[in-house]
């Protein structure tokens, strides 16, 4: 059976390594796998990443940049996501919703009913059978981050709005322990795969 998996967490935690290590086990294992990404994903997605994440000295509301966000996961669902899941294949996917709830609603602190019903009416029923959230301390992540390319309009912001971003992700995590889980991303890589790939097992993943 076809699944949706998703990998969250704030900048600077590793999930472009790891995704393309879930990506592998998926295959070993015999299954087709979507690889995509959001914001983007496909053409106009990819456009409304750039105006989400490009520096710019204009301030953009967060009531602009929560409907930017949905506007590129509508299309993302209708062109890709969907239409993956219908053909019978896996779509892993580098964020998802749960992102919008983390650094629109926890870090922007936006209303929550606002994000929920966007979500209702942009994705019906559609849930991820399982989200991973590399989780790790600000610190740590923007550490890491830092060796990489200059930091997009989201990374630049400061560390307290990261804290409530990671919080929310961590709020999420018990909420619905059913289909979200933490994964300690301050281990080496090596204990962060080992821990991935358990917990795809536990939950059914490859079933």
């Amino acid at each position: 059976m076809r699944k949706f998996i998703t990998l969250e967490g704030i900048e600077g935690v590793g999930k472009t390594s790891n995704l393309h290590f879930i990506q592998a086990l998926l295959e070993k294992a015999g299954r087709g796998c979507v690889l995509t990404r959001e914001p983007g994903g496909t053409p106009l997605g990819e456009s409304l990443r750039a105006l989400l994440l490009q520096h710019s000295g204009e301030q953009m509301s967060a009531d602009a940049e929560l409907l930017l966000m949905f506007a590129a996961r509508a299309e993302h669902i209708n062109k890709v996501i969907r239409p993956a899941l219908e053909q019978g294949k896996d779509v892993l996917c580098d964020r998802f919703t749960e992102a919008t709830y983390a650094y629109q609603g926890g870090g922007r602190g936006l209303d929550i009913r606002k994000i929920e019903q966007l979500e209702n009416w942009v994705q019906g029923d559609l849930r991820p059978d399982l989200t991973l959230v590399l989780d790790a301390p600000v610190a740590i992540g923007r550490a890491r981050a830092g060796k990489r390319s200059a930091p997009d309009r989201i990374e630049q912001e400061h560390d307290a709005f990261f804290d409530r971003v990671r919080a929310a992700y961590r709020e999420m995590a018990q909420h619905y322990p059913q289909r979200i889980c933490l994964v300690d991303a301050t281990q080496a890589l090596p204990a962060v795969q080992a821990e991935i790939e358990l917990r795809l097992h536990e939950y059914n993943i490859f079933d």
